[in-house]
């Protein structure tokens, strides 16, 4: 521990140690508490955001993970309060909780803000807990330690190894194509996750913890933990004591959560052939942060970095389990450290450098070298074109390569329930070499812009062996998906955007290589197509809907809300 903090200047302070009738009444209702004087009197309070909740199976073991959180919090001298906050469970919360990322970090953000905090850790995983959680604990700008929850247990089913997402994916088409029955799908709902934690694959919770921690707001190697290993325990612990010293040495987010950090934090996405989704929320986080981050900078740096990580879905074999025991995060950065600053600032050292000197890879498999990557280049590229004038993305090296330029007629569906409904209707004609396009699922049509993108493959195809057709929509698709799905479109087409101006027929090329996506329909056509579409009916006349609808932003400027991503101060509450 380096020097402490005078009591009077810890934040908590003016809660706790005025000789004002608020501060005795703070003192006495923490007796009420059941806490003595020299348990929390000048020293730093810490508060422990947990989303653990009974029906997310990501972070249902995070009541127990706190308790290790605290243990470590009093070691350092710190005094812990743990706080439930909301609970984005990806598995059940619908119509998605990306609708509700945005209420997470304003719940983050307004709790640390008007309670007396000192310091936070931060404890989550599932998909959009992680940034919902960083977004708002940087807008307040307090020393603070993320937790991931951990990814899960890999699936076992007939002596094949599962990965969750992916594998429901892969055996639902199987199931549709008549390949297997139902009684093999039974089999897999009790095989294919069965511990708690996140998924287990590369998908949105692990690439996003990994960019937790490439950004520096974990400790090393914490991203790739199993969660329930007991090394999870032993990092939990960790970060209580972390946080304690960051309080003491006043290091905040912000000195953290730099220019640099972001830029790497891009690099390890995309070298980990990770989420799509990744792209979003990391420039939701960098604007909270006060730094710009745009689909430009994504596509700039894919360009130089090759994806190392053999991590199913963009890798072919492996899970998160075998990425730990080959080394972890520090293990995969050992291998870039070219393409990364290192003189920035963590949670854990004063230099990246510092916390990735002595990182080795132990399967190089797993963990490719830069001789022998899965891909030469990053796994996410950045399309522009008269369809998307304000970008899309696609996970190409997730897709079929003579899927990756293609010129093919539109099947257009006007929603995800109608297409539901209508995809295997012959009288559509569909065929493999259909573009099938998804509209008004974006962020206001959506709502909340679910992961609706990998759309079906009809199943008259699937018997014939195809699995993988061009997909468009404004939609985002699950982390653990895979195929040529074209996600983001943006502008959306509630609000107009091009993709409200397709019909079925129409010729749309995309070419990935030219990081292009074109709707083949000349301009006179598109502006009378324009000038006779009229807005939807809004999705939400009162509530928290409401307010959604009216603040947030489109996917290329990250779905945050206006008033919160607009720079400004917040005064810090008077407690006295």
């Amino acid at each position: 521990m380096t020097g402490r903090k005078p009591p009077e200047q810890l934040r908590s302070h003016q809660w706790y140690g005025t000789d004002g009738l608020r501060s005795f009444s703070h003192r006495a209702r923490t007796r009420q508490l059941g806490y003595l004087p020299e348990e929390h009197l000048g020293k730093p309070v810490i508060a422990i955001l947990n989303t653990w909740s009974d029906i997310n199976p990501c972070h249902v073991h995070l009541r127990d993970r706190a308790q290790a959180v605290k243990r470590g919090v009093w070691q350092a001298g710190g005094f812990p309060l743990e706080f439930p906050v909301s609970t984005l469970s990806e598995t059940f919360q619908k119509p998605t909780p990306m609708l509700y990322r945005n209420l997470l970090a304003m719940e983050t953000e307004e709790l640390l803000r008007s309670y007396p905090v000192d310091g936070a850790v931060l404890m989550g995983g599932c998909d959009k807990s992680t940034p919902a959680l960083l977004m708002g604990a940087a807008s307040v700008d307090l020393p603070a330690v993320f937790v991931p929850a951990g990814p899960m247990l890999p699936g076992h089913w007939r002596g094949e190894t599962l990965g969750s997402g992916t594998d429901m994916w892969k055996y639902w088409d199987d199931k549709r194509a008549g390949l297997i029955g139902d009684c093999e799908m039974q089999e897999l709902e009790s095989g294919l996750a069965r511990s708690p934690g996140h998924c287990m694959t590369m998908g949105t919770a692990s690439t996003l913890t990994a960019a937790a921690e490439a950004l520096g707001v974990t400790v090393p190697g914490a991203s790739s933990i199993p969660a329930v290993d007991s090394g999870h325990d032993r990092m939990a612990a960790a970060a209580g004591l972390r946080v304690v010293e960051l309080v003491h040495r006043d290091r905040r987010l912000s000195d953290i959560l730099t220019a640099d950090a972001f830029e790497d934090a891009v690099t390890t996405v995309l070298g980990l052939g990770g989420s799509t989704n990744a792209v979003i929320h990391l420039i939701a986080m960098a604007g909270r942060a006060g730094v710009t981050l745009t689909l430009d900078d994504f596509d700039r740096i894919a360009r130089t970095v090759p994806v190392l990580a053999n991590v199913r879905p963009g890798g072919q074999t492996y899970l998160m389990e075998d990425f730990h025991f080959a080394g972890g995060l520090p293990g995969f950065l050992s291998r870039i450290p070219d393409l990364l600053h290192l003189d920035r600032p963590t949670v854990a050292h004063d230099t990246m450098r510092e916390q990735i000197a002595g990182a080795q890879v132990h399967h190089d498999d797993v963990i490719r070298p830069r001789g022998n990557p899965v891909a030469a280049e990053g796994g996410v590229a950045v399309l522009r074109g008269n369809l998307c004038p304000d970008g899309a993305v696609i996970k190409h090296i997730a897709a079929e390569p003579h899927l990756l330029k293609h010129t093919g007629p539109a099947v257009v569906f006007d929603d995800y329930r109608t297409m539901q409904r209508t995809i295997n209707d012959p009288a559509l004609g569909i065929t493999a070499d259909s573009v099938l396009v998804l509209r008004n699922s974006g962020p206001k049509g959506g709502p909340g812009m679910p992961e609706y993108g990998m759309l079906p493959i009809p199943d008259h195809l699937l018997k014939q062996g195809v699995r993988d057709m061009l997909r468009i929509s404004d939609a985002r698709m699950s982390g653990t998906s895979y195929g040529a799905c074209v996600l983001h479109v943006a502008p959306e087409s509630y609000v107009g955007g091009p993709l409200a101006l397709v019909r079925t027929g129409d010729s749309i090329t995309l070419d990935v290589e030219a990081r292009s996506l074109r709707l083949n329909v000349d301009d006179e056509e598109l502006e009378r197509r324009r000038a006779a579409w009229t807005p939807p009916p809004a999705r939400y006349e009162r509530g928290y809907g409401a307010l959604y609808n009216e603040q947030i932003t489109q996917a290329d400027t990250g779905c945050d809300f206006e008033f919160l991503a607009r720079p400004g101060k917040v005064q810090d509450p008077y407690a006295g």
